[in-house]
Parts: structure tokens; sequence; C-alpha cells
């Protein structure tokens, strides 16, 4: 029985009333429901990961509910390893890979099944189905996943049941079946390694999906370029809400929490806030991406002069770090070392950073001792897909001091930040930021910038503006 909250208005059911809401409810199993397109691919996925681990049992749980406050909780969003071995999103859930004699597995995915109506279950509690909504039958799981599945309820004892196969399992993602099993903690870590590994080159699909992803999220940033004025009549608040607008008309949400930094706060790398003013004069510096239903996103970030026009200072910086991005695209190329890029925009806006005098010199020793990082901060890309820094637990020779791939994308956003209270720099510079950001594809002759509809360079920016521009 679900629990009853203390403050409740009813102090109970009748039997009446219990037998009322268990009688008259139609059939609603689908029998029409087709596998996902995704399923060949994640069946792929789950050999490659089968073939990483002979010989042990693999959990991969999707996640619970989180509460954000009392009995309110977080819109669900599964763990991102889950997604890409299934292609499914339900809470509650686990992947688990059975090893067989042969050295290969069987694959099952637990699932919470529908709440049968001859209990009270499915109406009484807020995550029942009555209120929170029909979930799927574990049949139709099976037909859409291409994938036996199993009631979740059942899973801790199930696992529990077999404690001599070697298991390992993705730690952090659910309480209760984690305690169900006993695993190492070093073991454990290889698993989610693997998984993120696994992400490292994207398959046709997923590319199909970020591709989505950017082409909503250019619309986006046209939609906020319309609204400027609005913005400025209000706040940041406002260019927020316009881009989460097109995020939910186009896709299933934003895919981070979107920086909307106008002037100041365009120094601060993950201005979240978005409460400040949008003043003409200043900069915006908007860093949003749309994540698509199937939950892959775009990254991508412009900064654009709030009345349409760069000040020469304003632009001065704008274009170093154009010079710059345009240094680290053009070391985005198969055969190439993953820290190539970053190495070559950082490099560039060291050496304008010792042309204004603000760092010493020569440019070759200020990035030796990465004097140039008071200004730029971060580093100036990282992997994208499920995650916005996807495939973050991935091994660094895999990932950081890895070899660029076919397949592989990832964002090259180069960045130059003046602090207000700077006084290294001359009064003019203080308080501007600039970042440009960009989501590339590594193909085999080269990349493909997925973001290439969106203007880069201040004279495009600028030209977008006035044809946009609210």
């Amino acid at each position: 029985m679900a629990k009853r909250r203390k403050n409740g208005l009813y102090a109970g059911i009748s039997d009446e009333l219990s037998a009322l809401m268990r009688t008259g409810w139609a059939d609603t199993e689908r029998h029409d429901l087709k596998l996902d397109e995704q399923a060949p691919y994640a069946a792929r996925r789950r050999a490659a990961l089968s073939a990483r681990f002979p010989g042990e049992r693999l959990v991969i749980p999707s996640g619970n509910l989180k509460v954000r406050s009392n009995d309110d909780t977080y819109p669900f969003r599964p763990y991102s390893g889950y997604v890409h071995m299934t292609g499914d999103q339900a809470r509650d859930g686990a992947l688990v890979l059975e090893p067989r004699a042969d050295g290969g597995h069987d694959a099952y995915c637990y699932q919470l099944p529908r709440d049968s109506r001859d209990s009270d279950e499915f109406w009484l509690g807020y995550t029942a189905e009555l209120w929170m909504g029909r979930r799927r039958s574990l049949a139709e799981s099976e037909r859409v996943l291409g994938l036996a599945c199993r009631d979740v309820r059942t899973a801790a004892a199930d696992l529990a049941a077999a404690p001599g196969v070697p298991t390992r399992i993705v730690r952090g993602v659910d309480a209760m079946l984690e305690a169900a099993v006993t695993t190492d903690e070093e073991r454990d870590d290889e698993l989610e390694e693997a998984l993120s590994e696994l992400r490292l080159v994207k398959d046709e699909w997923e590319v199909g999906e970020l591709r989505k992803a950017v082409d909503s999220t250019v619309r986006g940033f046209t939609d906020v370029v319309g609204e400027l004025s609005r913005a400025i009549a209000s706040s940041e608040r406002w260019i927020e809400g316009t881009f989460f607008r097109r995020a939910r008309l186009e896709g299933n949400s934003v895919g981070y929490g979107t920086i909307c930094a106008a002037g100041e706060h365009a120094t601060i790398m993950h201005w979240t806030s978005n409460d400040g003013p949008v003043r003409p004069g200043d900069l915006l510096l908007l860093d949003a991406g749309v994540e698509t239903h199937t939950l892959y996103t775009a990254d991508v970030t412009r900064t654009l002069p709030i009345n349409g026009t760069f000040t020469p200072v304003q632009r001065q910086v704008y274009d170093a770090v154009h010079e710059a991005q345009e240094a680290g695209m053009s070391a985005v190329k198969p055969g190439a070392h993953y820290r190539d890029f970053h190495e070559a925009a950082q490099r560039s806006l060291t050496a304008r950073l010792v042309d204004w005098g603000f760092i010493e010199g020569p440019a070759d020793r200020a990035y030796d001792l990465g004097l140039q990082r008071r200004f730029t901060m971060a580093g100036t890309g990282h992997m994208l897909g499920l995650d916005v820094h996807d495939c973050a637990h991935a091994r660094n020779e895999d990932y950081v001091d890895g070899i660029l791939q076919p397949g592989m994308v990832l964002t090259v956003e180069p960045g130059l930040y003046f602090q207000p209270d700077d006084l290294t720099v001359p009064e003019a510079w203080r308080g501007i930021g600039v970042r440009i950001e960009d989501d590339l594809l590594v193909t085999d002759s080269g990349h493909e910038n997925l973001s290439a509809g969106l203007p880069r360079s201040a004279d495009e920016v600028e030209a977008w503006m006035a044809e946009f521009g609210g």
C-alpha cells in the first residue's frame, strides 16, 4: 500500500471505494508498437560491452526519482550509460548482462511494470500510474527495445540469489540494486570507464540525433536574437525562457543549465542564475543546447553585442577568440592528437595576450607556464553526446591523451574572460567575456562543423543580428 500523506484530507478508503476503483477499466495493452529504430544499434553496443567482460555479470541501472523538495521530484533523467545500451528512458530499471558458458552474455532489462488494476496501488500515491502517467507493460517494452524484460521488483532478490557470479555494477545510480550485490569498487569503476569509452565514437544513428539537436539549437539562438528587445525590457530570464521554449517544442529539454550571461556575468564560466539586466552596449554570452527526445544534446556558444554592434574593444577581444577558434578547428581531423586543437587555440590566445601586454612573453614561455589561464580559464573543448561533457569516465589514454577518429563529436570553445575587478588589464577591458563554441564531427577527411548554421565572425554576427534582431 502506498504511504499515506500525513496531512491528507482523507483518513482512508472504504471497501466500496476500493472495489469501485478496481472495476470498469478498458484493456489498453498496445499491440501496435514496433521495434525502436535505435534498438539494432543498442544491440551492437551491448555486444561490444559484452566482449570486454567475458564471464562476468554486468548491472547497469537507469536510476530513480530524486526529491527536489518534500514530496516533489525532479523530472527524471536516466543514467546515460543505460540509455546508450538500451535506448530506454524508464526510471527504476536496469540492464543486466548475464554471462554464458561460451563467454558471451544474455541481456535482459528489468523494468517497472504497469500498476495492476487488481489492487489500489495504481491510484494511490504520487508515483502511481494514475498520478504520473501510463508506463509501458513488460511485453510492450520487449517489442520496443528488442530485449527480454523482467519485473524490477524482483531484481534485488534475483541478483542476491546468485552470489557466486562475478559481478560489476555502475555505482551511485541505484542504492537498492547496489546493496544486493557484492562487488569491488575498482572493478566497478572499470565498467563505468568502458561505458564511457564505448561512447567516444558515435554510430550513424547517434550522429543523426546530434544533427537534430544542433539544428534545433540554431533555431533557438535565432529566437533569442529576435527577442533581445524584450530581454532588455526584462532580464536574462527572458533569454533563458525563450531558448527553453524552443528546446521543449522540438526536443526533450535543454541538455544542461543554459548560460545567459550579459555584461560582466559573461566572465563567469558557469553563470546559470540568469537573473541579471540586459543592457545595450554590453555583450551577451549565450551557451545553450537543445536535448533531443532521445537525450542527445548540442552545446553551442555565441557572444553577441546586445545593441547589434561591437565596440572597438569588444571586437578586438572577439576577433582574438575567433582567430583562436579557427586555429583549434583546423587541428580537428582523424589521426590528430585530441590535445592538438586545445593547444592550437590556447597558443593563439597566449600570443594575443602577450601582444596586449597582459602577460609577460615570449609567447612560448608564457604558454609553457600556463600564464594565459588567468584569462582563458578552461580547456578548449570536450566530447559531446548523451552528456554535454560526454565520455567523462573514459581513461585518459583513450580521451585526452588519445587520437581523434572519424565519428567522434567534440566542441571547440576558446574564450577570454577579463574579470570586472582585474586590475592587471585596462579598465575598458574589465567585465568583458567572450566565448565562441561549435560542435564538430570528425570525418574521414577532416571535420564537419555541425553548428555552421550560426555565424561566427564579428561581421557575420552583426549582419545576422541586423536581419533577425528584435
